[in-house]
């Protein structure tokens, strides 16, 4: 082991000890906290927003106790708690929230003051894009089951966004269904309605009341504040254990629902193939269909699926990457429910399947088992191989098994993933629990075995195995993982970028938060991490050193230094790095960040002859978002990515400069229509000498027209063309030119597709 690495171990195994005995402290030790409850009345007629703009017995403001709001208006539900900046300290601005339901639909309103109303942000934007206003969200956990929570959130305008929040996952903001919202700016602040039909929701049957877990939430962004009723305090891992109790709710039912969403595309293309330009025009059809049966679990069904990507992904720096890049799913129909499918460790990575003609998925809670079954072709395989061989127009077939007992915030579950393609086979078998061990800390671990074999009858057959043990607070945040996959563990449907690794890392960040001065919070970060593989050799070991500031404004300083170890070719690299990010919204027309770091790194792809060798290295991001009128948004981002030769390597000069530029504008005309337009270019300035890179060089165009009236109900209208720095030559071939001026490909769309609801 390095030496470097043999000093730095004591320390960090010394911290982490002294963090794993917090979880030994008497239960009494630790902070539990009761679910507050609350009764949602069953109302006659939906409220209206318009029964909210005055001000009524619920906006005493004279400190004394408001009268009970009436029954049409819904229960009331006040005394919101921050959860940032400060923690269970009351919401700096006046806010209420109204809960109630009907037949068809649960409500919930907010009523929201503001003692300066020229600090709400509150902007006219596309669905999903209203993170960076004032907001407000509801949250239900319908099944109550501490696990998920579909989320809800809006805009003082009426913008929505959605999502679904999963223990040990996160927010999934790709989860889209029908709701309706209104908001409107008031002179003391702003009122925002919604209206969550129960036919967007799943939940289990029941004849009599139902039980579910609900919180609402107002965000603040000039205060970086965010406040919760009921109070939800970082001090315990966990956020939907965390919810009230929310009784009463009886006599409804999701009903048959049934969903039918048919699409059509019209393309026209002009496109370079080889030195040749082709044209080509084309239409396609094809049809999703959703079936909920039960109340709580879902039938999805796809033929012929229309998966070109409408919104392109965002600029990666792909030059020089020693490992694959994550570019994650943006296809409508792998992104519903996708939480089902996660395990510790990426073995259902849905961009694998690439070219589906027929699909179908089940997904849902049936008792306390959260299930999930994928079934999907894929014709990319087929088409990926030579036209004489027998495998030519092929199709993979696919399938994902999920199954997840889900107890006490705690769960076991199991997933199966298999792939056939001709004589090849790739079948993965996994188990994985996550285990709550007190209020703040849980473990989470996963074991899996792969059976592969190749097209050419070779097998290969190995293990990978994960275990995770975390501590979310306030203050202190810790993590301790291990990750062992097997050097022939193959997972054709994961995301699986290293194999033949036991690697272990730990991470402990620490927080404090002054109650006076510019600064929210403060405090520094560790991490250690090595890699071995299984004969016993370091691979790599790194060491991070972050520091983080938090300052009131939107503002935030991160700087980092980091040392490292990596063997690459049998030669061991010493890297170092010095980074900082600075970002920062303070002025509400504007968002601005810079990241620059600067230290060494591998070039890994040096041209024949030349071994790898350690070179000098500068990364830069800018950022600026502006948004001079309420709908109109303009964004800029460059990318700049430098590698040279450092002088005792014994070589000179520059290896590449990588060169992305985006602009990006959208304008919103209304909720529903808005046009966007995006500019890329992308650069390799390449010295063949150093690096076996071509020096390329694109530009690409792209306009695009949205009228969007729900997230199944939508029409697209395209352009894009994209340029590069080639041209034909007089034998036929190609030649390289030095600007991106020749047009390689070209293309005009038409996406129309509509929801059908029963």
């Amino acid at each position: 082991m390095p030496n470097k690495w043999m000093r730095i171990a004591p320390a960090s195994i010394a911290i982490g000890l002294a963090v794993l005995s917090g979880i030994c402290q008497p239960a009494a030790a630790q902070e539990v906290r009761a679910r507050a409850p609350v009764e949602i009345p069953r109302v006659q007629h939906p409220p209206r927003l318009e029964d909210y703009l005055q001000p009524g017995p619920a906006a005493t403001d004279n400190g004394s106790a408001p009268a009970e709001a009436p029954v049409e208006r819904g229960v009331r539900v006040e005394g919101f708690l921050q959860r940032d900046p400060g923690d269970l300290t009351p919401v700096s601005e006046r806010t209420e929230a109204y809960l109630s339901y009907d037949a068809d639909n649960f409500y919930a309103i907010f009523v929201c003051r503001t003692s300066d109303p020229s600090t709400i942000r509150a902007r006219m934007a596309r669905r999903e894009a209203m993170f960076s206003d004032d907001y407000v969200a509801l949250f239900l956990d319908t099944f109550n089951d501490h696990q998920r929570a579909y989320e809800f959130f809006s805009n003082p305008l009426g913008i929505q966004a959605d999502g679904i929040s999963t223990e040990g996952q996160g927010d999934d903001f790709s989860f889209d269904t029908v709701w309706r919202s209104r908001g409107r700016l008031t002179a003391t602040g702003y009122v925002v309605w919604m209206a969550i039909p129960f036919k967007s929701l799943r939940f289990p049957p029941a004849s009599g009341p139902q039980t579910w877990g609900i919180a609402v939430l107002r965000g603040i962004p000039v205060n970086n504040e965010q406040s919760f009723w009921p109070g939800i305090t970082r001090k315990i891992s966990g956020f939907a254990n965390q919810f009230a109790d929310g009784h009463g709710v009886q006599g409804v039912s999701p009903g048959r629902n049934l969903q039918f969403i048919p699409y059509a595309t019209f393309t026209g293309a002009r496109f370079l193939d080889g030195a040749i330009f082709e044209r080509d025009a084309s239409a396609r059809g094809g049809i999703d269909a959703k079936v909920v049966a039960h109340d709580a679990v879902t039938f999805d069904f796809t033929a012929n699926p229309d998966f070109s990507q409408v919104e392109s992904d965002e600029p990666q720096v792909t030059v020089n990457q020693r490992f694959e890049v994550f570019f994650p799913e943006k296809r409508p129909f792998f992104l519903e429910n996708a939480g089902y499918f996660q395990t510790p460790i990426t073995l259902f990575f849905s961009r694998r399947i690439r070219d589906p003609q027929v699909g179908a998925r089940a997904t849902g809670k049936m008792g306390g088992w959260a299930v999930g079954a994928l079934a999907i072709d894929d014709r990319a395989p087929g088409h990926s191989v030579d036209p004489e061989d027998p495998l030519y127009s092929d199709r993979a077939a696919n399938a994902v098994v999920r199954a997840r007992r889900e107890f006490a915030e705690s769960s076991v579950g199991a997933l199966v993933t298999s792939r056939d393609f001709g004589p090849a086979f790739n079948r993965v078998a996994a188990i994985d629990t996550r285990l709550k061990l007190n209020p703040q800390w849980f473990f989470d671990g996963q074991a899996a075995v792969a059976d592969t074999e190749s097209t050419d009858r070779v097998a290969f057959r190995d293990e990978a195995f994960s275990a995770a043990l975390s501590r979310s607070g306030r203050a202190l945040n810790y993590n301790l993982n291990y990750l062992d996959i097997g050097k022939d563990f193959q997972s054709a449907l994961g995301f699986i970028p290293r194999t033949d690794i036991r690697q272990a890392a730990q991470f402990v960040a620490y927080r404090w938060y002054p109650k006076k001065g510019p600064l929210n919070s403060y405090g520094p970060n560790s991490l250690a991490q090595a890699t071995w593989d299984h004969a016993g050799q370091v691979q790599d070991w790194l060491v991070r050193y972050p520091f983080q500031l938090d300052f009131k404004g939107q503002s935030a300083l991160f700087v980092r230094h980091a040392r490292s170890m990596e063997r690459f070719e049998g030669i061991e690299f010493r890297e170092h790095e010095n980074l900082i990010n600075v970002n920062s919204s303070y002025f509400k027309w504007m968002d601005a960040a810079i990241y620059f770091s600067t230290g060494t790194r591998p070039n890994f792809y040096p041209p024949p002859g030349v071994p790898p060798f350690l070179a000098n290295f500068r990364d830069l991001t800018l950022s600026l978002t502006f948004r001079p009128l309420s709908g109109l948004l303009l964004d800029e981002t460059y990318i700049y990515s430098h590698l040279g030769a450092r002088e005792e390597t014994g070589y000179h000069g520059t290896i590449f400069d990588n060169h992305i530029a985006r602009s990006r504008a959208n304008y919103q005309f209304t909720r529903e229509l808005s046009l966007r337009a995006i500019l890329d270019y992308n650069a390799v300035l390449s010295n063949p000498s150093l690096v076996a890179l071509d020096r390329t060089k694109h530009l690409t165009a792209d306009v695009l027209l949205t009228y969007l009236l729900n997230p199944g109900t939508a029409l697209y209208v395209g352009y894009t063309d994209g340029y590069d720095n080639i041209a034909p030559d007089a034998s036929g071939g190609l030649r390289p030119i030095d600007a991106p001026t020749t047009s390689t490909g070209r293309q005009f769309f038409v996406k129309m597709s509509y929801l059908f609801r029963f």
